[in-house]
């Protein structure tokens, strides 16, 4: 994720086969792993974890946006948006547009470490390194990153946001604001370039998806005040399995990055899992310490943002480092959410459904800036070597990179900001943002003529089983009416 854009080598000769002599299949297969681990934190994931958070009457509505947004991004990102964020260069920020499809995505593929430049005249500064595989797998890889910060984004908007409008959102997004950031973090972009360290996506994900997300909140609009003043999740124990593999899923979120089967690999798998487990703790900890009971939904928060604040710096920290991002990550978050929340009005009068702007943003951001702090010289090296970056603990030039952080998380906070408020602008000419006050009355039924449960209750509506209905499979032999 964090490496400089991979290199095509064309074919060479008797080696067309299905497994040729350069293919390194265990790096391969692990790719392959790894970005259908990633996959699966969306989709079922994410969609099981929104349509069971929210409200019973938003529940079809909530997994469905999580679902329409993964089918969208990876025709988005075969068609074009690949090449925009790691193809040749267009501008310092972003890359040409293109297909990445077709025979040639099945060429050598020579993946290079992040400690591999890339100059304006296309050279690199050291030879390509093995290990080789498909220019397929790294598309596939990169575009379930791409799928899961829209993703992750559509957590501001549930229980509100016209889908027609989230149809029209999700390719724009992911063209104007996605690719920009992954670009110029990952694909040879200025910030690479000048030495901004993000091993995993905490700011090309989990930054931009948090303040688009809120920015988003503020254009669309709040939820109905019924649904702000009372919005049960329908499932707490599903909320958990989805969750659970969210977690679990992370392994190839951080794992996958170093684009092989390695050391670092391993290293970046364990902080990851130790950084999530420490915050969930402390979450749970300052509840049980500020509010008198352990909360289940309060420690799936504390875990999400021990994943996202350790995801900048997952193959760049020790273990040690990665406990201390896990207390810091499990607190500030934590006081940002039930303390400043409550008291700043711009967090409080702008509708951020499930806090992505808490559990995203400013973990993400917080991350990034604990990156520039402990990243290990060693670790740096085999990620960005020219530049000479450490951490700000281990001295010489560490206060420079933490400067080179902020910096980089600043600009990803201001393009999200502007290119989000004009893709919602612009929708809103042509479709309203929001949903009408019927919809938001009554829910899924209204909006997409389906409920997620055969239950009557808040926001739905009391019907009875009829010997029709047999016909479309709702009732079965030795089936109890419920009146």
């Amino acid at each position: 994720m964090g490496a400089s854009p991979p290199l095509p080598i064309a074919y060479e000769a008797g080696t067309s086969e299905a497994v040729p002599d350069w293919l390194n299949k265990g790096d391969n297969a692990w790719q392959m792993v790894a970005a259908t681990l990633v996959g699966i934190q969306s989709m079922p994931g994410l969609v099981i974890l929104y349509g069971s958070i929210v409200k019973k009457k938003w529940a079809v509505n909530s997994a469905f946006m999580a679902l329409y947004a993964f089918a969208a991004v990876l025709i988005c990102w075969v068609t074009w948006a690949y090449k925009m964020s790691f193809g040749r260069k267009l501008l310092p920020l972003w890359g040409r547009a293109g297909p990445a499809l077709g025979q040639k995505f099945l060429i050598k593929q020579a993946i290079l470490p992040a400690t591999r430049h890339f100059y304006e005249n296309g050279t690199i500064e050291t030879p390509e390194i093995e290990p080789f595989y498909p220019m397929a797998s790294m598309v596939w890889f990169q575009c379930v990153f791409a799928a899961i910060t829209v993703i992750i984004l559509a957590g501001s908007v549930l229980a509100r946001m016209n889908f027609k409008a989230w149809m029209m959102f999700v390719p724009l997004w992911v063209t104007f604001s996605y690719t920009v950031g992954a670009f110029s973090l990952w694909g040879g972009g200025f910030l690479f370039q000048w030495g901004v360290m993000d091993y995993s996506g905490g700011y090309v994900i989990h930054l931009s998806s948090g303040i688009a997300g809120f920015t988003a909140a503020y254009w669309v609009g709040p939820r109905s005040r019924k649904d702000r003043e009372r919005f049960p999740p329908n499932n707490v124990l599903l909320t958990l399995a989805g969750a659970g593999l969210l977690w679990l899923g992370w392994a190839g979120f951080n794992g996958g990055d170093p684009y092989a089967a390695n050391t670092d690999s391993s290293m970046a798998v364990l902080n990851t899992n130790v950084s999530a487990a420490t915050s969930l703790l402390v979450w749970t900890w300052l509840d049980v310490i500020f509010f008198k009971k352990p909360s289940v939904i309060g420690a799936v928060q504390g875990m999400i943002t021990g994943l996202v604040c350790i995801t900048p710096a997952a193959g760049l920290v020790q273990a040690w480092a990665a406990i201390v991002m896990g207390v810091l990550s499990g607190s500030v978050p934590w006081f940002t959410m039930m303390i400043l929340g409550k008291k700043l009005k711009v967090l409080e009068n702008v509708d951020d459904t499930l806090a992505v702007f808490h559990t995203h943003a400013v973990a993400g951001f917080l991350g990034g800036i604990l990156t520039g702090l402990f990243a290990e010289p060693r670790l740096c090296a085999l990620f960005m070597s020219v530049t000479n970056s450490r951490g700000g603990v281990y001295g010489g030039s560490g206060g420079v990179q933490i400067l080179k952080q902020i910096v980089g998380g600043l600009f990803i906070i201001g393009w999200n900001l502007v290119v989000t408020s004009i893709i919602c602008l612009v929708i809103g000419f042509i479709v309203p943002l929001r949903m009408s006050e019927e919809e938001l009355l009554i829910g899924d039924d209204a909006v997409h003529g389906e409920e997620a449960y055969a239950l009557w209750g808040d926001g739905e509506k009391l019907s009875f089983y009829t010997e029709e209905s047999t016909l479309h499979g709702m009732a079965s032999s030795g089936a109890t009416q419920v009146v």
